[in-house]
């Protein structure tokens, strides 16, 4: 497995595209606290849009470049 710490640059206040899971699309999240495991933050888009939430980092798909 892919040591995530090493190859994404995840910090608070980062956006990150979260890889779909169960019924719930691929969607945008904004992170709070990065973790060895995960990381905790809001859902930005999709069924999940304001929701508080921890998602493993191995769901994560990509950080998006900050505007």
């Amino acid at each position: 497995m892919t040591e995530h710490k090493n190859v994404l640059p995840l910090t608070s206040g980062c956006i990150v595209v979260i890889a779909a899971f169960d019924d719930v699309p691929e969607h945008t999240f904004r992170v709070e606290e990065v973790f060895e495991d995960c990381v905790t933050g809001i859902a930005l888009t999709g069924p999940l849009a304001g929701e508080y939430g921890e998602p493993d980092l191995s769901l994560i798909l990509q950080v998006l470049p900050s505007t």
